[in-house]
């Protein structure tokens, strides 16, 4: 498979999990805390988008003190085996969280300060997103990309939960709990009931995409940032595959976003169907990943080209809608048919109306089978538990926390955000892009802060590294 090579590309990514050989026991026995030194920051700049917490039972990695039953609801206060040594509550077990809990676990610390770890997340297993899209390409399996937390973490001192968060109440707020030396910084309520009680805090629990900005994507739009996302659009178009059989009719799949996803997204999609599918992807800027540099947009759209991508650039969309094949028909116009649409399906079709946005462009009807969405997200901070005391988290536009260089949230000095939690911004006032990179290089920066705060030593300003892949497209067989 032909990878598309995006500063640090999916390639790229693949090759760094070359000496993993595939498979959870494997990535135990790799992902130590030296890894991120090792291997650098060669990691994909794909979106890391998604933590959705849905679990509610608690799961307890390295013999963990407390236990509550499935439906527990009832409050209890989690139980630090060590109360003297610092409490550390990692939420997010994403690229950010988990490498800010290795990182914290590989750092020399004195006897009395090395923290307890604890990493809070609401599925069992860690994804290795960058790599989703080879689940498409049959190149993996779902295991393969996906081990177990308690299978990464059980050489380490960290703990893990499986649960989701509630409600976050912290009291680091400056001016209200004295200095930053004091004892507690603050207590978590995660769903199941527990209380976790903690010194520091990481807020890493990335985004979930955001579908409910234009009518009809919430319900007839799949996203791709997740491994269910990925069994559901693997799924369909197995369906797709079987119905179309035979028939001489082309699988018609509408790719919405041209960034790094959407672009891999579509690439993959359209290697699998070949000459059985029609895979269109659409923009509202008129360039492809407009944040990419020059060398790496070529070669990018050197690969569509080679897998016959169509390219429907400057244009968003309106609505999207579902039909039957007869109202399908009747809905495109003769200057509006798009070239190649079967007279008959057996499955539902869905009409997507596209704007032009900018002038000069015409209005277009496109037709899909499948709508895949890769545009939009939104950031999942936990709500703060009510309170006559003004201590929010500051928060920008998109949702993210307000953070100092040193990836310490404003007015917090107990509490750190990364990666889609996170709203840093780089030397030219631009906020950093939400990929699986930036929150694995914050994580470093993470870990060591974390470490130099609880030693009284001087904080470290993030700096993001960038590593210019151009030259990469690796073929595999």
């Amino acid at each position: 498979m032909a990878h598309i090579a995006l500063s640090t590309s999916a390639s790229a990514s693949a090759t760094l999990l070359l000496p993993f050989n595939r498979g959870a026991k494997q990535w135990t026995n790799k992902l130590v805390p030296g890894f991120p030194k090792r291997y650098g920051t060669g990691f994909s700049l794909f979106p890391n988008k998604v933590i959705r917490f849905v679990g509610s039972g608690v799961t307890v990695a390295n013999g963990g003190v407390v236990e509550i039953s499935e439906g527990e609801k009832a409050p209890r206060s989690y139980v630090w085996q060590d109360n003297k040594k610092p409490r550390v509550c990692i939420l997010g077990g994403g690229f950010g969280g988990l490498y800010t809990a290795l990182r914290l676990e590989s750092l020399l610390w004195p006897d009395d300060k090395k923290p307890q770890v604890l990493l809070v997340d609401q599925s069992e297993r860690f994804v290795f997103k960058p790599m989703l899209y080879e689940l498409l390409s049959g190149e993996v399996d779902a295991w393969e990309i996906a081990p177990r937390f308690l299978d990464l973490l059980a050489n380490t001192s960290v703990q893990f939960f499986q649960d989701r968060v509630k409600l976050l109440r912290p009291a680091d707020h400056l001016g209200m709990n004295g200095p930053s030396r004091s004892r507690c910084g603050g207590t978590v309520h995660l769903e199941s009931g527990l209380l976790i009680e903690y010194d520091w805090l990481v807020l890493a629990l990335g985004a979930e995409s955001k579908l409910d900005v234009v009518p009809g994507a919430l319900e007839f739009a799949l996203p791709f940032s997740t491994l269910e996302d990925a069994h559901k659009v693997d799924n369909k178009l197995r369906t797709l595959e079987r119905t179309n059989f035979g028939k001489g009719s082309p699988i018609r799949v509408a790719v919405v976003g041209c960034g790094y996803a959407g672009v891999e997204l579509a690439a993959t999609v359209a290697e699998r169907l070949q000459d059985g599918g029609i895979v269109q992807a659409i923009n509202v800027d008129t360039t492809i990943c407009p944040t990419a540099p020059p060398g790496n947009r070529e070669a990018a759209l050197k690969v569509l080209s080679s897998r016959k991508v169509q390219l429907l650039l400057g244009y968003f969309v309106r609505s999207i809608q579902r039909v039957g094949n007869a109202e399908a028909s009747e809905k495109l116009t003769d200057s509006e048919a798009v070239p190649g649409i079967a007279a008959e399906h057996d499955h539902e079709k869905y009409i997507l109306e596209l704007q032009p946005a900018e002038r000069g462009f015409q209005r277009q009807i496109v037709e899909a089978d499948l709508v895949l969405w890769t545009v939009g997200s939104k950031p999942l901070l936990p709500l703060l538990e009510p309170s006559d005391k003004p201590h929010e988290l500051p928060l920008n536009a998109r949702g993210q926390a307000e953070t100092d260089e040193t990836l310490r949230v404003k007015g917090h000095p107990r509490i750190f955000a990364l990666g889609d939690s996170s709203s840093l911004r780089d030397s030219n006032g631009r906020l950093l892009p939400a990929t699986a990179q930036v929150a694995f290089q914050q994580a470093d920066f993470a870990g060591w802060n974390l470490w130099a705060a609880i030693n009284d030593r001087p904080l470290l300003p993030f700096r993001l590294e960038t590593h210019t892949l151009a030259s990469i497209i690796e073929t595999t067989q």
